[in-house]
């Protein structure tokens, strides 16, 4: 425990960039939704990930077999055999994912050409939500994965690896099986909570609301860009097209929905939170 302070530090310097990451999703999750419901959704999504990636490493359940190497044990924090930054990962990246999914599925009160999304109380929690967030988290960890696996080459070095390479740029396919686990339980379990809590005031709602949603978003794209760029600084320019190609479509489709001319659900047309949002 007397390492702890010093360890936290040394993480500190060493992961700049997840824990800048980290602070932006703190900062877009209180404009959202408030400090109590970010720090919920913080907790159970890392509690979720950390046990995870502690019950993977030991039985493969649910990202399959792997192993952390250990090369950094001294220069990080680790909780057992799981470096602390590894799993501190999964909250921030959950969090621009949903977001990302309500841009797509909350109902807009503006004409076309203009966003203006209500915080629909029913569709904010709602199983669209869900899959939607689990599809986009799962989306990205195609780009994360490949270059994490590649970390001797570049800043974050070599700290993972798998008994037998994948078929997915040396990713086995359970891999990404497991990062739609992650974002069902946490999700689902941080959707639960959330329907006992006092509802959002009214005034979540219009263009504080949008631009919350926006700011969530660009946290999802620079992630994405981060990790595309060191894709291409390490050469593998390839795995970098590759992801490219991947994600043209939805960033297409994304742009039409902040356009305004794609077309979502009416509020309150999707089963979920029963909830009215609070007037006044």
């Amino acid at each position: 425990m007397a390492d702890f302070p010093l360890l936290f530090i040394k993480t500190l310097l060493l992961r700049p960039y997840v824990f800048l990451f980290l602070a932006a999703f703190f900062f877009a999750g209180r404009l959202l939704m408030g400090w109590r419901r970010t720090g919920l959704f913080f907790l159970v999504s890392w509690l979720t990930a950390f046990l995870c990636e502690f019950s993977s490493t030991r039985s493969g359940f649910p990202f399959g077999f792997y192993y952390y190497t250990g090369s950094t044990v001294g220069e990080e924090l680790y909780l057992s055999n799981v470096p602390f930054m590894d799993s501190l990962s999964f909250p921030f990246l959950l969090y621009a994912s949903y977001c990302l999914a309500l841009v797509f599925v909350l109902p807009s009160a503006a004409s076309p050409g203009r966003l203006q999304l209500t915080l629909d109380p029913i569709i904010r929690t709602s199983w669209p939500v869900l899959v939607l967030t689990a599809l986009f988290h799962t989306f990205i960890d195609v780009i994360i994965d490949p270059v994490a696996l590649r970390g001797d080459r570049w800043f974050l070095g070599l700290i993972y690896g798998y008994p037998e390479p994948g078929l997915y740029f040396g990713i086995p396919l359970a891999n990404f099986l497991g990062w739609a686990i992650v974002a069902l339980l946490a999700v689902s379990g941080y959707f639960m909570i959330d329907r006992f809590l006092p509802p959002l005031s009214s005034a979540q709602n219009g263009t504080a609301t949008t631009l919350a949603l926006l700011l969530g978003c660009t946290l999802y794209y620079s992630v994405l860009l981060f990790n595309l760029a060191v894709t291409f600084w390490i050469g593998e320019s390839f795995l970098g097209l590759v992801g490219l190609m991947i994600y043209l479509p939805p960033t297409v489709l994304l742009g039409l929905r902040l356009l305004n001319r794609l077309p979502a659900p009416p509020a309150s047309s999707v089963k979920g939170d029963s909830r009215e949002i609070r007037q006044g």
